[in-house]
């Protein structure tokens, strides 16, 4: 292995590091409690360092986003393998979303909510926001109905399925009823 190799390899892991640790952070204790001075005592490097691979922290939260999205995208087509027929591809579809934005708040507010800078909807969407979106446009396209455009279905199931997760995380939801919320959902936008 050449010097060069060796030093491109070691700065991947350098970043890797990085994001890993700026998320293991904000899953602990939210976004406000990463700093790049933080980050630095934790994984034991400068924070030159740091500015040597991101610009800041909004390039750091946006890292985890794009790490986060893909998988968001593997986790919703691993869900909807299983199911049987296509209400219980988009049942199963809804309960993976929602479990993945429970299971992963910093992430998915990285995503969603914090301004990363990170393009949705345009040419130049990256790559792994682009999938996570194929991985729902692929199982929801074939409920969209008839005449009903699959991109724009998806996204207002979408919609849906951010609304929950979003109200149900404020505490804004009563906690007994997220089936019941998931089965009206597909009962009425999925036409099977």
């Amino acid at each position: 292995m050449s010097v060069q190799e060796r030093k491109q390899r070691e700065r991947a892991e350098r970043e890797r590091l990085i994001v890993a640790t700026a998320r293991e952070l904000a899953e602990q204790q939210g976004w406000d409690a990463v700093t790049t001075r933080r980050l630095a005592e934790r994984i034991e490097y400068s924070q030159p360092v740091l500015y040597s691979h991101f610009r800041g922290k909004r390039e750091i939260i946006g890292a985890v986003a794009l790490e986060g999205a893909a998988e968001m995208a593997a986790e919703l087509r691993a869900a909807v393998v299983p199911a049987d027929g296509p209400r219980g591809r988009v049942t199963a579809l809804a309960r993976a979303y929602l479990d993945f934005a429970e299971r992963n708040p910093a992430v998915y507010d990285a995503l969603f909510r914090l301004d990363t800078g990170l393009a949705f909807a345009v040419e130049d969407t990256p790559e792994p926001l682009k999938d996570a979106f194929a991985a729902l446009l692929e199982t929801l396209a074939e409920v969209a109905g008839e005449g009903v455009h699959p991109g724009l279905f998806t996204e207002v199931f979408w919609a849906s399925l951010h609304g929950l997760a979003t109200l149900t995380r404020a505490g804004r939801l009563l906690p007994g009823d997220a089936e019941r919320r998931i089965d009206l959902l597909v009962e009425r936008l999925a036409v099977v």
